[in-house]
């Protein structure tokens, strides 16, 4: 997403404005930024998993190695393409990573921790958390565009046919048991 140049997800729009700031790359301020909210698990009592660091590690590696090597299309019709990649590809991701049952993300630990907190839904928790990064990230000097509205809207449905992907494929060779 960050290479197709239609805006990124919310949470890297805050990492591109700390980058913004301080000189220090994409990938790096990732890693910070996920440090930084897992710091907000202590007073909701979230306890990481070996998956959430490798969350919080792998993101921040694979962004700041993959941006040189990616494809920068200037036609909108590949920049669309690129960028509609981007979000099937974090919603695999993030359905390998949630089946293995080894501890959530730090975004989605925040989330969850503080849905438990406050009662509210959890849809009104993740999208106030989206808007709320989405807002600092932008006066900070992150890039906001179409490509980050239609991450917001699309995530959901993208994590959860990742979900469907993942299930299917980690139960097909359990057909015969039983």
């Amino acid at each position: 997403m960050i290479a197709a140049g239609y805006g990124v997800s919310p949470w890297i729009v805050l990492s591109q404005g700390i980058a913004e700031i301080t000189g220090i790359g994409v990938g790096l301020t990732t890693f910070f930024v996920s440090a930084a909210v897992l710091l907000l698990w202590i007073p909701l009592k979230q306890i990481p998993g070996l998956g959430t660091l490798l969350n919080a590690l792998i993101i921040a590696v694979v962004i700041n190695y993959s941006l040189p090597w990616l494809a920068y299309p200037q036609s909108p019709v590949f920049k669309g393409l690129e960028c509609l990649a981007g979000i099937v590809m974090v919603g695999f991701g993030s359905a390998i990573y949630l089946m293995a049952h080894l501890g959530p993300g730090p975004r989605d630990g925040l989330m969850t921790g503080l849905q438990r907190v406050t009662q509210y839904p959890i849809a009104r928790v993740r999208t106030s958390i989206e808007i709320a990064v989405v807002v600092l990230g932008f006066f900070l000097g992150g890039t906001v565009g179409l490509g980050t509205f239609l991450f917001a809207f699309t995530i959901g449905p993208s994590v959860s046919a990742g979900l469907f992907v993942v299930a299917k494929l980690s139960n097909s060779g359990n057909d015969d048991e039983g």
